[in-house]
């Protein structure tokens, strides 16, 4: 074996064919290395082939040997934030450093807030803008990650979008329907990505629920999903302060649980739907704790019917403790997806229930939301039509909200269409 030599390894990104790979490397040969790829996978949205994708490597890059500058496009995607008063934003300096993103600017208009956050995570105070605008011409800024209000969405979008800046917000998209057509205007017209972070979009049980609906027979014709979304309710602590301000104004957050837990489950059924239109929305809306939220609901039910299927959204702060699972029923079989992880199956072929573990390693999404932006900006994926951070998928969420906080108020449901 020589530097003449040209080797294909399958297997090769982990175990034995790692250990090989760079063995061979060692001689000066020439290494192709045949690996499942998420990128292939994804881009293609085939969930049950896993393309080989060569990954060529002379022994420095085996081997770890800086050979000169970074690859192309493998460079941290240069962000700004724009306000951190969301209960999200410690996921940025919070989560494992995967060199995928780098923080350039923060804007954020509340001193003490600002105060609090770059003590907490040791921040200078040079990182920190009191003006968005100037922010964005002075850091130029590949793309920004929203952190405040639901309400400024709009704002901040139209801020980036004629600059070119691509815009990840928390969920929802917007307060409003309004808002977010505007939202949706914006970024076509000046070629923007546009994204919506859940965190269900993370869970492995929420792909695997998908596969098992779209990619297979295993539940049959879809007829029925119920979601149960929230926790035991926000408190004006004096750490969650700044969050629980806006999460319980009717204008800022465009309502309480309603807003905050049913946008969930019309982001996972807009999934597993395929972008199709609803037929109907009717909801309710309780008020149980008036002495802590008494300008929201805390407490919605949203019925979401479909010309063959119908979603059942349980959103609440009135939970024991804090849950996101959904129960799929098909013609033919059922899942209930637990937690992230842990799913229950069964159709009419199983005997009985089965209990499943789906980990990352069981069916590839990504884990985390940054890296994912990263990917769409640089070019390695495409966001899936209706895919649950796509714009679409979350202007069809924006409009259910909508209706369901429309027929909340009015004792009516809400017909789409008319």
């Amino acid at each position: 074996m020589d530097k003449n030599s040209i080797v294909v390894i399958t297997g090769a990104n982990s175990g034995i064919g790692k250990a090989t790979s760079i063995e061979l490397a060692r001689t000066g040969a020439l290494i192709i290395m045949a690996c499942r790829s998420i990128i292939i996978k994804m881009y293609t949205m085939n969930r049950y082939i896993h393309f080989l994708i060569p990954m060529i490597f002379g022994a420095a890059g085996l081997l770890g040997i800086d050979a000169g500058a970074q690859t192309p496009g493998h460079e941290p995607v240069r962000v700004a934030i724009a306000g951190v008063s969301h209960g999200h934003s410690s996921w940025i300096y919070g989560r494992k450093n995967t060199n995928d993103i780098h923080v350039a600017g923060i804007y954020e208009p509340d001193a003490e807030l600002v105060k609090v956050f770059s003590n907490r995570y040791d921040l200078d105070s040079d990182l920190f803008h009191n003006d968005l605008a100037i922010m964005l011409d002075r850091v130029k800024p590949d793309a920004v990650l929203a952190f405040g209000p639901t309400y400024h969405h709009l704002s901040i979008v139209e801020a980036c979008a004629p600059r070119g800046i691509h815009v990840m917000v928390e969920k929802p998209l917007a307060t409003t329907y309004e808002h977010a057509i505007r939202m949706e205007s914006l970024a076509k017209e000046y070629g923007i990505h546009l994204l919506t972070n859940y965190e269900t979009s993370w869970y492995p049980t929420t792909e695997k629920s998908y596969q098992l609906v779209n990619d297979s027979s295993f539940v049959g014709q879809i007829k029925k999903v119920i979601f149960h979304t929230g926790h035991s309710g926000a408190r004006n602590t004096e750490s969650n302060k700044f969050f629980f301000r806006w999460l319980t104004d009717p204008v800022l957050n465009g309502g309480g649980a309603l807003t905050d837990f049913g946008c969930y489950g019309a982001n996972v059924m807009t999934y597993f739907m395929k972008g199709e239109e609803p037929i109907s929305v009717p909801a309710v809306t309780r008020q149980f704790k008036p002495e802590i939220y008494p300008d929201v609901d805390d407490e919605a039910t949203i019925i979401v019917s479909y010309p063959a299927a119908q979603t059942i959204i349980q959103a609440s702060w009135n939970w024991p403790f804090s849950r996101k699972d959904m129960a799929v029923y098909g013609d033919s079989g059922y899942i209930i997806a637990e937690d992230a992880t842990i799913m229950r199956i069964r159709n009419r072929e199983t005997p009985a229930e089965q209990l499943k573990k789906v980990t990352l390693s069981d069916i590839e999404v990504y884990d985390n939301p940054f890296s994912y932006f990263a990917d769409v900006i640089r070019g390695r994926i495409e966001v899936p039509e209706f895919g649950l951070y796509s714009l679409e998928n979350n202007v069809m969420v924006v409009r259910i909200l909508d209706a369901a906080r429309e027929s909340a108020k009015t004792g009516n449901t809400i017909y789409f269409g008319k």
